[in-house]
């Protein structure tokens, strides 16, 4: 079952409602990793894995091992504010007796985490799913997940059990985007227009507001204005723009040939990427 923690006193929850951290097994086992009894009962020795720490290339493990982390098929996630995001995590490793049983923790940007588990696919490796949103339930006061300030880089600690009851815990193990959502618009005009006279292209970035529920203007972002021939499938850069301090966008250029204008965001380390549909220019000898 995922569960979403927060630190008590955090003062990034953008006023809402948000209950003290959840005390689970899975906090407790932290401290004392090894060999277990339960799942809630943890006995034995401690085995942390510390990537580079008493470890050679040619060395093989002697214990549990956590190799890597694969978190939404290396892609970035993207959140807006209308529905739920779900998205796997695979822990993998190596163990004689095979992996078993993985507890997975995401950190979040100025505190809290999520935090779930799963059996092991295979001997090699543990996927289970995240689900975020920013969004109320339709009718309901409930707090969402997500707020702003939760946008950037999050990363993944994984505490994972053997078949012989050996853990290995590591954290750190991956980090990963988890993004606001970014959408764009054009229009190119007139249309048709004659060879040789100006258009003028605007548009409008706009990025999901997990506090307010909203898309609203993302301003001084750099947008690249892009063409494509009708004739061809390529779109070339023509110009950079930077948006207005309500998002939107406008420039003039030469109308030379029949094509599609777009913007271009490439995104930031807070927002995904966005991309306008091209608009279609017919220019008239």
């Amino acid at each position: 079952m995922r569960r979403l923690a927060m630190p008590l006193g955090d003062g990034q929850s953008g006023g809402r409602d948000i209950g003290p951290p959840i005390a689970t097994p899975r906090a407790l086992r932290r401290t004392f990793v090894g060999r277990a009894t339960s799942r809630g009962v943890v006995v034995g020795a401690v085995a942390v894995l510390l990537a580079g720490v008493g470890s050679s290339a040619d060395a093989t493990p002697s214990g549990p091992v956590v190799s890597g982390a694969t978190v939404n098929s290396g892609r970035d996630v993207i959140v807006g504010i209308t529905h739920d995001v779900m998205f796997p995590v695979t822990i993998t490793g190596w163990d004689d007796s095979g992996l078993y049983f993985a507890d997975v923790d995401l950190k979040v940007p100025h505190g809290g985490f999520y935090t779930t588990d799963t059996f092991c696919e295979t001997a090699t490796a543990c996927t289970t799913v995240f689900t975020v949103n920013a969004h109320p339930a339709p009718g309901s006061d409930d707090p969402v997940d997500l707020a702003n300030a939760n946008a950037g880089t999050w990363s993944v600690d994984a505490l994972v059990d053997t078949h012989t009851g050996d853990s290995v815990f590591a954290p750190g193990v991956r980090s990963f985007g988890l993004k606001r959502a970014a959408r764009l618009t054009v229009d190119a005009a007139p249309e048709p227009v004659a060879k040789g006279a100006r258009i003028t292209v605007t548009g409008k970035l706009v990025r999901a507001n997990w506090d307010t529920y909203r898309y609203a203007g993302y301003a001084g972002q750099a947008v690249k204005l892009q063409f494509r021939p009708k004739d061809s499938g390529t779109y070339t850069t023509v110009a950079t723009v930077a948006t207005s301090n309500t998002g939107t966008l406008r420039t003039t250029v030469k109308a030379v040939k029949d094509g599609y204008w777009r913007w271009d965001f490439t995104g930031t380390a807070t927002t995904g990427p966005a991309k306008a549909t091209g608009d279609y220019v017919d220019v008239r000898p």
